[in-house]
């Protein structure tokens, strides 16, 4: 039987989607942890049939400090497997630790922040990004933004496999669009508080536009290292009692929270193809997104959603004050989004090119 080794960062609601994929495939899977971060990021256990390996990485968050001890472990773990090919990312943690290890294949796997924003720290970061691009025989991308920066560092493109991470159709599905009446309109962030994701800029234009519109709700899921400053921002503007915090909520619970909304929001500055946004979309929510390139492969403005400038208060709340005079385009547009969903972000249809991936991956050997 062929061994795979997923090597992740932490163990994410996206880690357990490729796992339990995986785990129903003709592969041995192992996963491999780099660290724990202290916000619990996906409650769910690791999927039955993938071994989880234990290691000296995986129980506190990494450091730069812990290079040549993981480098050194890693090597240990890779002998005692012996594995067939290797899956890891992002690519200057996870994916660089295996290029530096010198296994091959390697299968890497952009996680979009780390060829978007990451690789620009300094010249180190973009040598290292470069280095285990060089060693990767395969590289997987989740949109064509992250695609053409790939074939920019040296890539090339028929080494590149791109497929959005997309959804579960079945449980994300529309129900009861629209779901307020009357004057009430409802916001839906699903975002990590981090500042990647310009929560921060969000609750600052809801926030513009809730003083003009007195009907508007927002629903602020998550958590993260920005919590005390948002909460201080909504405070100060005295709108709480108009704004929902449920924390992070289950897989199980996060469809309703879509449902409840009238509109999804995202004002993140770096994204590949969110799978928040193909959440939403799936749900039948149009979207209100920051003009980036990653939105721009998935939201047509006025057909499944609007674009505002990445950053611009401003504009985020006057886009949200438009979009809540036309509810009367809102039905048609739920139906786009879905159709959307249907035709690009199913998950089902897409797993399939990982194993691909892996087929062209091991074909070099």
């Amino acid at each position: 039987m062929t061994r795979v080794i997923y090597f992740s960062r932490d163990y994410t609601t996206h880690d357990h989607r490729f796992l339990a994929a995986l785990a129903d495939t003709q592969y041995e899977v192992f996963y491999l942890r780099l660290e724990r971060q202290r916000a619990q990021l996906e409650d769910r256990p690791i999927p039955r049939g993938v071994r989880q390996v234990k290691w000296v990485g995986g129980g506190r968050p990494a450091i730069f400090r812990d290079g040549p001890q993981l480098l050194f472990e890693l090597r240990k773990v890779i002998k005692r497997l012996n594995p067939d090919l290797i899956h890891a990312g992002p690519i200057q943690s996870c994916a660089f630790l295996v290029a530096l290890a010198g296994f091959q294949p390697l299968v890497s796997m952009s996680w979009g922040y780390d060829l978007l924003q990451d690789v620009n720290r300094n010249k180190l970061w973009r040598k290292a990004t470069q280095f285990t691009l060089r060693r990767s025989r395969i590289l997987i991308t989740d949109c064509i933004t992250v695609r053409k920066r790939a074939n920019e560092l040296g890539m090339p493109d028929g080494k590149v496999v791109t497929f959005p991470w997309g959804v579960d159709l079945k449980t994300f599905t529309p129900d009861n669009y629209p779901p307020t009446k009357g004057d009430q309109f409802t916001l839906l962030s699903t975002r990590g508080w981090e500042p990647i994701y310009g929560v921060d800029i969000l609750a600052k234009a809801f926030i513009k536009a809730a003083n003009q519109h007195p009907g508007l709700r927002l629903i602020l899921l998550g958590n993260g290292s920005q919590s005390s400053y948002l909460q201080n921002i909504l405070n100060r503007a005295g709108v709480m009692d108009r704004v929902l915090l449920p924390g992070q909520v289950t897989q199980i619970d996060l469809p309703r929270y879509y449902n409840m909304a009238d509109i999804y929001l995202s004002a993140s500055h770096i994204d590949g193809s969110s799978v928040s946004l193909m959440e939403a979309l799936s749900c039948g929510r149009p979207v209100v997104v920051s003009d980036i390139p990653g939105n721009r492969e998935w939201v047509e403005t006025g057909i499944n959603g609007w674009l505002f400038k990445d950053g611009d208060i401003d504009d985020l709340a006057r886009t949200i004050l438009e979009v809540a005079t036309q509810r009367q385009k809102l039905s048609e547009m739920s139906r786009e989004a879905r159709k959307l969903a249907e035709e690009r972000a199913d998950w089902n249809k897409n797993f399939p090119l990982l194993l691909k991936a892996y087929e062209a991956a091991l074909g070099y050997a």
